[in-house]
């Protein structure tokens, strides 16, 4: 596939990730992790690649902080430097802040829209059943949990099949990363990992 033209498949399957996103998941299913359905992620914009950056936020190495109005998430290293990805958030009223941990982890999850997202837009009721993990998921290539108190707080970081949201408050307000960097962000945090998100 040319990965400079869109394609009327890509632009279906794109509208349904972004019609559908949503941030309950369940069981795994799919293709292996490192498995890109469009080639490789799109990164137009230099100021959301990731890139290692200096960070100075007082967090320890480990810890992922996500700062929901520059778009940004920083998983903190050593000696004053982050790793920093391009982030999409939650709309208005719709996202998580405080703080959590990564309580499971999954590669290709499944996803089902929460009683409150069907309420909210009911034309999610056709996915009430949920979507299986793989390419056509919203959630993408994979998800980190997060829980509060050992409870799961519904809220992911996770993949997405659309792309071009990153730098935008577009979902049902999980944190989501292209594809290629859920992937790089999944091998680093560990189940335990801190999060915090302002």
């Amino acid at each position: 596939m040319d990965e400079s033209r869109v394609t009327r498949r890509g632009l279906v399957l794109g509208s349904l990730s972004l019609m559908i996103s949503g941030c309950v998941s369940g069981s795994e299913d799919g293709p292996p992790l490192g498995y890109n359905v469009f080639g490789r992620d799109p990164d137009e914009n230099p100021n959301l690649r990731r890139q290692e950056v200096a960070y100075e936020g007082g967090e320890p190495p480990g810890t992922i902080v996500v700062n929901t109005s520059e778009r940004y998430l920083y998983f903190v290293e050593q000696d004053g430097r982050a790793t920093r990805y391009g982030v999409a958030v939650g709309e208005e009223g719709l996202s998580f802040k405080g703080e959590a941990t990564i309580g499971r982890k999954a590669e290709w999850p499944s996803w089902k829209p929460t009683d409150d997202m069907m309420q909210r837009k009911p034309r999610l009721l056709q996915y009430a059943d949920g979507v299986p993990g793989g390419p056509l998921n919203p959630l993408g290539a994979a998800a980190l949990y997060l829980y509060q108190d050992g409870h799961d707080t519904m809220f992911r970081l996770h993949g997405t099949n659309a792309p071009w949201s990153i730098g935008h408050a577009v979902s049902n307000g999980c944190i989501r990363l292209t594809n290629s960097n859920i992937v790089d962000l999944y091998s680093r945090a560990p189940v335990g990992t801190r999060v915090v998100v302002i």
